[in-house]
């Protein structure tokens, strides 16, 4: 058991009765060591942020806000602290505001690109690159969609080759959403979206 399970595991009690249900339900152990880890880490910013202890923190779903259903994004009632969280494979990432709505993404980096997952633009500017790089640019390009779509509580439900993002290092820009990157280890890569009404003066 890594540190970072025993800890998990250490911490376990401070789920929620509908996070325990969601873990229980993992088929596979390293699934269930993945979501434990990721949502005990969720709960203990969550704490930290709210003054809080993490077993007391409410998370919710707020309405979804393509179609009203409950399944939007999750928040603390109040919104006093906007969040995201994301993994992939053994990694996660956690993004926290309190000035603005936020969503995050992390893949890993995969062999090959899956066609017709992008914006038109996007698949010709992949088209234009040598094939080694197509896969990262690919990723990228991916993880920028999520992060907004994840922020904007719709997720996949919005069709991600809708949205215009860009696949070069630089983001396209755009004047809703403020999108950076995430440092990660090879072989992922990670962008948060941030809504730019929240950040000015930031």
């Amino acid at each position: 058991m890594t540190p970072r399970q025993a800890h998990a595991e250490r911490n376990a009690g401070i789920l929620s009765a509908a996070e325990r249900a969601r873990l229980a339900r993992f088929a596979r152990a390293e699934d269930r060591d993945r979501f434990l880890a990721a949502h005990v880490a969720l709960r203990i910013l969550l704490g930290e942020r709210l003054g809080q202890r993490p077993e007391h923190v409410r998370i919710h779903q707020a309405p979804c806000a393509g179609c009203g259903g409950p399944h939007g994004r999750p928040v603390v009632p109040g919104n006093p602290v906007h969040f995201s969280l994301a993994h992939a494979g053994d990694l996660f990432v956690i993004a926290l505001s309190e000035r603005a709505v936020v969503g995050v993404d992390v893949e890993r980096i995969p062999a090959h690109v899956l066609p017709g997952a992008l914006h038109p633009a996007e698949e010709a500017e992949l088209a234009l690159l040598p094939a080694a790089e197509r896969p990262a640019a690919f990723a990228r390009a991916w993880t920028r969609k999520e992060a907004v779509l994840k922020a904007r509580g719709t997720g996949l439900r919005t069709d991600p080759t809708t949205l215009l993002v860009g696949t070069a290092p630089t983001p396209l820009p755009d004047p809703a959403w403020h999108l950076t990157p995430i440092p990660a280890p090879p072989p992922y890569t990670a962008t948060r979206a941030v809504l730019s009404e929240g950040l000015s003066g930031d």
